[in-house]
């Protein structure tokens, strides 16, 4: 496996930051037009609505229920039984979708009223945010069949093109925030929500060619009594928790921000946004790839390359996740400044977002791990470990919300999200020890030392050479950006010099 999942990861994060790259652009687009005012907090609150059920019907609980049982087929018995598998499922699911985006454009004053109490008692925020959710509902039933084709293709070990799908919801976003919203002079931001829409038609057009070709494109077909569709329905129902906790964190967050000043939900998702880079480049590609790897070895009963393979996805974790984090924490003002200030936010949306991403980057490091380990445990078909846990960190993150709100405002909400990460990562990685299923294999010492000199080197290194924010804020654009990739160079240059003179060589990033 070594070298073949070593290129695989490197795939998926290649492709992956090409994808967050242009999240970047779209982020900034929707910065310069819509700034950090009521019209944002009320599209953040109706994107994360569908986005938060993307993560259950598609990538998230589903994905992780489905992957086990379709590796199993797909390894134990012929094409011919997996096509049907395939068939059942997403013809069982695909009609499940349905009625699910159907009940939820029915209900969004419901969803609004929920998600968004505060806006009850204003007519205007309350009124913009149900009509957003009309219109983006639909979008789940798009997002999670293209969900379910990138499964398919990552069983087949095909990453590339379930990796550079999300390009296509950036280019639709941000082509919709510059040419459409002309037509909508009432709500401009509606724009954005039309073409969150196309997007995820398009998407789920782009993979059929490459399931007609791994033949395996085939017509749905209603499968709610199949035995394997029965054990995926069971898999998955525990799991919903298991898998979403950042994202009902957010949530959760968004929720509270609307008793805030307007900008709170607008300033905790543009730090978020950031966040989501390393994330998605890092630890969604490490856990799109280790996934299947693990659920592989499990159906084989390879009970050692197993754990082989899980020490090496958390050492990856230590050398890679952790200088992410330090490194954004310490750039937050130059990268905000950089990206973001222009047109409708100024430099308070700026300094809002910065302490929001302090907080946000506190728990990356945790929000990467839970994506592996939570793998371990579906990979072995363990759904009720991650979800029982996954239950306990959504009310940890609730406590800490109503403790933090009042003395910390948005930064408090974006802390508490950070120590339910880690109470959820810690607690499973403890579970799997006490299991016997995580094995610390030799060189964790070398790993350990090398990372811990290397941020540390890293951080002295960076915080001297960027000097004061209001430089950045007086410069041409073109001259941030030039600082700031300087930046990040010296300080991606100082971290890996450093695991260099520990002894660290590529060797050791591959089992």
């Amino acid at each position: 496996m070594s070298k073949q999942l070593f290129k695989s990861t490197s795939l998926v994060s290649a492709l992956t930051f090409l994808s967050r790259l242009l999240g970047f652009l779209r982020e900034n687009v929707f910065a310069i037009v819509f700034g950090a005012g009521s019209e944002m907090d009320a599209f953040v609150i109706a994107f994360r609505i569908p986005n938060f059920l993307r993560k259950i019907f598609a990538e998230g609980a589903f994905s992780q229920a489905f992957m086990p049982v379709l590796k199993e087929v797909k390894v134990q018995q012929s094409h011919q039984e997996l096509q049907t598998l395939i068939a059942r499922v997403s013809g069982t699911l695909g009609l499940i979708l349905l009625v699910v985006s159907v009940l939820g454009v029915i209900a969004s004053p419901l969803w609004a009223a929920i998600f968004a109490p505060a806006y009850v008692h204003e007519p205007a925020k309350f009124s913009m945010l149900n009509h957003l959710l009309g219109v983006m509902f639909p979008y789940i039933f798009f997002i999670s069949l293209t969900g379910l084709a990138g499964s398919i293709q990552n069983a087949f070990k095909q990453y590339a093109v379930p990796a550079v799908t999300p390009l296509i919801l950036s280019l639709c976003m941000g082509w919709a925030a510059v040419s459409l919203t002309p037509y909508f002079k009432n709500q401009p931001i509606e724009a954005v929500a039309w073409g969150v829409m196309l997007a995820g038609v398009l998407q789920l057009l782009l993979q059929v060619p490459f399931l007609w070709r791994l033949k395996v494109l085939v017509w749905p077909r209603w499968g709610w009594h199949d035995p394997n569709v029965k054990r995926i329905m069971h898999m998955m129902l525990p799991a919903l928790f298991g898998v979403s906790v950042a994202q009902l964190g957010m949530l959760i967050d968004s929720m509270y921000a609307t008793f805030l000043p307007t900008g709170s939900v607008s300033w905790l998702y543009y730090a978020d946004r950031l966040m989501q880079f390393p994330l998605g480049v890092f630890g969604i590609a490490l856990a799109t790839v280790v996934m299947p790897h693990l659920s592989e070895q499990m159906a084989y009963k390879n009970e050692a390359e197993f754990k082989r393979a899980l020490d090496w996805a958390l050492k990856l974790i230590v050398l890679v996740a952790s200088p992410c984090a330090v490194g954004l924490a310490v750039l937050a003002g130059p990268i905000l400044v950089t990206l973001f200030q222009y047109g409708h936010f100024n430099f308070l949306d700026v300094r809002m977002t910065e302490e929001s991403l302090w907080a946000f980057s506190a728990g990356l490091f945790f929000f990467i791990m839970v994506k592996i380990v939570v793998s371990a445990f579906y990979s072995r078909q363990d759904m009720r470990t991650p979800v029982r846990m996954g239950m306990i960190a959504v009310g940890v993150n609730i406590l800490f919300n109503t403790l933090l709100i009042l003395p910390l405002h948005h930064v408090g909400l974006a802390l508490a999200t950070s120590i339910a990460a880690m109470f959820n990562s810690l607690s499973l990685l403890f579970i799997l020890y006490r299991q016997k299923l995580l094995e610390f294999r030799p060189g964790w010492r070398k790993v350990l030392w090398g990372a811990l000199v290397g941020n540390g080197l890293m951080v002295l290194g960076v915080h001297f050479l960027q000097g004061n924010l209001m430089h950045w804020v007086l410069w041409h654009p073109l001259v941030r950006v030039l600082h700031l990739f300087l930046l990040i160079g010296g300080g991606v240059f100082i971290y890996f010099a450093t695991l260099f003179v520990f002894g660290l060589r590529r060797g050791d990033f591959i089992i």
